[in-house]
């Protein structure tokens, strides 16, 4: 019997899974806890459709985050920070702080996580930095650290 999973289950399959079940296993276990609904046209059209709605919003989030890394490709992100002698900085600059100075001076709202750093900022100058911006969008910023007087 075919059926279509409303839930995850382990060694069975994931949600909106087309499977082949037995039938005493759909009818005695899957149906009465609710974990799948019969694969009849009905409840086959109410999947794709699902399926198509998820691919269309997929594929605006994509287009929005590739809207996002061409700003963000165009901006030269200023942080003044102070600075000893031999152009060290005191303290380091993190994803955390670039999230926040890019909200504050541009208001481009990025996740911190999503920003890609090896290691934390140490030196003035110029550095590139990439964002993850959504599956297969990274953007690229450039961050330029300046002496604060």
């Amino acid at each position: 019997m075919k059926v279509i999973l409303l839930d995850n289950i382990k060694g069975v399959g994931k949600k909106d899974e087309v499977i082949n079940a037995s039938d005493g296993y759909a009818r005695n276990f899957l149906f009465p806890k609710k974990l799948a609904v019969e694969a009849n046209a009905e409840n086959m059209s109410k999947l794709k459709a699902k399926q198509d709605s998820i691919g269309y919003k997929k594929s605006q989030e994509k287009e929005e985050a590739q809207k996002q890394a061409e700003k963000l490709k165009k901006i030269l992100l200023k942080i003044a920070v102070k600075s000893g002698e031999n152009g060290k900085i005191f303290g380091s600059i993190t994803a955390k702080e670039i999230a926040d100075n890019l909200k504050e001076q541009y208001k481009i709202e990025v996740d911190k996580k999503k920003i890609d750093l090896k290691e934390p900022i140490k030196t003035l100058g110029s550095v590139s930095v990439t964002i993850k911006l959504y599956e297969g969008v990274i953007g690229n910023l450039k961050v330029e650290l300046i002496a604060a007087n």
